[in-house]
């Protein structure tokens, strides 16, 4: 990564604050976090991604500097879930096992732009490829939609209900 050598490794559950900062930070740079609910933001996650990694239903990956594993600059993760049998996009297969969405795909503003988020992604890719996952989905911001192009992804048909559901 242009000179800086880094280091990436599996989450653990000990490492749920640190991605639910990452998270916080990540909603906070794209200008949808009200700091008035962060806190509830920061407890809520740090609790649901301990259990979901876990319980395996969430695998997540940590970038930190060479030789220094405590100091976290980016992270990635997927969470799983049973995807019922559905066709493909061509209609010709249908497709069972397991759902990937990807999320918490984070880099520390001053290491951007220097491949650590693809780098990132190829980890979690590699994991995928050799696990039950048959669909993989993410929802990108304006910054990494890019990168999420370059390696495969493409825009969906998706839409979102935006009204009060509580």
């Amino acid at each position: 990564m242009n000179d800086i050598p880094i280091e990436i490794r599996r989450a653990t559950e000990a490492d749920a604050d640190t991605i639910a900062v990452q998270r916080a930070v990540m909603f906070r740079d794209m200008s949808s976090l009200d700091p008035s609910v962060e806190g509830e933001l920061l407890e809520a996650a740090t609790s649901q991604i301990r259990e979901a990694i876990a319980s395996g239903e969430y695998i997540a990956w940590l970038a930190h500097l060479a030789g220094d594993p405590q100091r976290i600059i980016g992270g990635s993760g997927v969470q799983l879930r049973r995807l019922f049998p559905r066709p493909d996009e061509t209609g010709k297969r249908v497709l069972i096992g397991r759902e990937g969405i990807v999320l918490n795909v984070y880099v520390e503003r001053d290491f951007r732009r220097r491949g650590l988020a693809r780098r990132l992604m190829e980890v979690l890719l590699d994991w995928v490829r050799g696990s039950d996952v048959v669909r993989l989905v993410l929802h990108s911001s304006d910054d990494g939609r890019r990168l999420y192009e370059s390696m495969g992804f493409v825009p969906t048909t998706e839409m979102r209900y935006t009204d009060d559901l509580r």
